[in-house]
């Protein structure tokens, strides 16, 4: 089971091999390895996977530092899906991953179920000594990184709920929850369905939106005007453009992320929101897409200002 349904999230060895051997190691400070990634649909990695790239990494003496950010709902899902891990705990499993890893980012407004604050830590003193060094120039103490006690505290409280298994289930049984309604009504997703959201698929929802009008964005403001649901888009607007041509670079996957927080939501809720996805999905061909009126010079998908291209039929 593990090589169908953990494989969307893995790490692309050979893809990675290639670049090694091309730039040299040398030239490669370190690997980000993210659980449950947005641009993947939420998929998350296998041990497997994580096993094999430590063996390349320790070979080749390049660290990999982890993206941890949903690492625990990564964890559940490598205990649910991948043989050989049904009888270990949560806990066991997430220690397993920080075993195999050198260091980590934190954002805690996600799995630690805090809403601000994270961490960074590594097993390398050396490096340690110099983020505790920038912690002080640029946060505040390196006991406390600008944090209040009140957080800091909360944080330690919510990664400890958080690595229970009923917590998972829940949290990520919410998810399901919806992505299960959506599909048996026709609605274009990423499958299998993730931890933290569903992911809507608009090349397949829009098809005569052409890609450089955005039809990711696009039907994120559909969603917003027709119940006042936020979405995310994750397609061509987050890509950017190739700094060479100046194009756009048109990702394989054009989607809207549906992010579910954790401990906000009932299953009312969610029928509320599968009730405008497939409202509007009924009314697709009267959705066109957008264009670019502000473009920052970075980040553009949390800046940039659109239009809509055309009110009616050309």
């Amino acid at each position: 089971m593990s090589s169908l349904t953990m494989r969307k999230g893995n790490v692309d060895m050979n893809k990675l091999d290639r670049l090694v051997q091309e730039v040299g190691a040398k030239r490669v400070p370190y690997i980000s390895l993210e659980g449950n990634v947005n641009m993947a649909g939420g998929q998350p990695f296998s041990m497997a996977n994580l096993t094999e790239l430590h063996r390349y990494c320790r070979k080749n003496d390049i660290p990999i530092m982890l993206d941890a950010t949903r690492i625990i709902e990564n964890a559940w899902f490598i205990r649910e899906r991948e043989d050989g891990y049904a009888h270990k705990s949560v806990r066991e499993i997430l220690r397993e991953i920080c075993d195999l890893t050198d260091g980590c980012t934190m954002s805690a407004k996600k799995d630690a179920l805090v809403n601000i604050g994270g961490f960074f830590a590594c097993n390398d003193e050396e490096l340690f000594r110099k983020a505790q060094n920038l912690v002080v120039v640029y946060e505040g103490l390196h006991t406390y990184g600008g944090l209040a006690g009140r957080d800091m505290e909360a944080m330690a409280q919510g990664i400890r709920e958080a690595v229970t298994e009923e917590h998972q289930a829940a949290r990520i049984g919410q998810v399901h929850y919806l992505g299960e309604k959506l599909d048996r009504a026709g609605i274009p997703i990423v499958r299998p369905i993730g931890s933290h959201a569903i992911f809507i698929d608009a090349k397949r929802f829009l098809p005569h939106v052409d890609q450089d009008e955005y039809p990711a964005q696009a039907l994120a403001a559909e969603l917003y005007l027709e119940s006042g649901i936020r979405t995310m888009e994750r397609g061509n607007v987050s890509a950017g453009r190739d700094p060479k041509t100046g194009k756009n670079r048109r990702p394989p996957l054009e989607l809207v992320r549906l992010t579910i927080p954790r401990r906000v939501y009932t299953q009312a809720h969610m029928d509320v929101v599968a009730e405008s996805v497939i409202d509007v999905h009924k009314r697709r061909d009267e959705i066109y897409g957008l264009t670019m009126v502000y473009e920052p010079e970075y980040l553009r998908f949390f800046q940039a200002r659109f239009e809509p291209i055309s009110l009616s039929p050309l």
